[in-house]
């Protein structure tokens, strides 16, 4: 899997929870946490002020990470 389809995953999934509500967080699946590469994007979200991680494998976004991903359009692959 890339790096960009999981970030375009993650940050869909958190924004759908953020809609309903912003201070709940999101827990990974285990294989996500034991992902390397999913731990770098986590790592790379969170060093951006997108995501905020409560504990390893439990995030939510920020609201600046909100914001910032309804300005973007989504990726072609996540379109209705």
């Amino acid at each position: 899997m890339s790096r960009d389809l999981i970030r375009d995953a993650l940050l869909l999934s958190l924004a759908q929870l953020y809609q309903k509500d912003p201070r709940q967080f999101l827990t990974l699946s285990r294989q996500t946490i034991d992902s390397s590469l999913a731990r770098e994007v986590i790592a790379q979200l969170r060093i951006d002020g997108f995501i905020e991680e409560d504990m390893r494998g439990v995030i939510r976004l920020t609201a600046r990470g909100y914001r910032d991903y309804r300005n973007d359009p989504l990726p072609y692959a996540f379109r209705n």
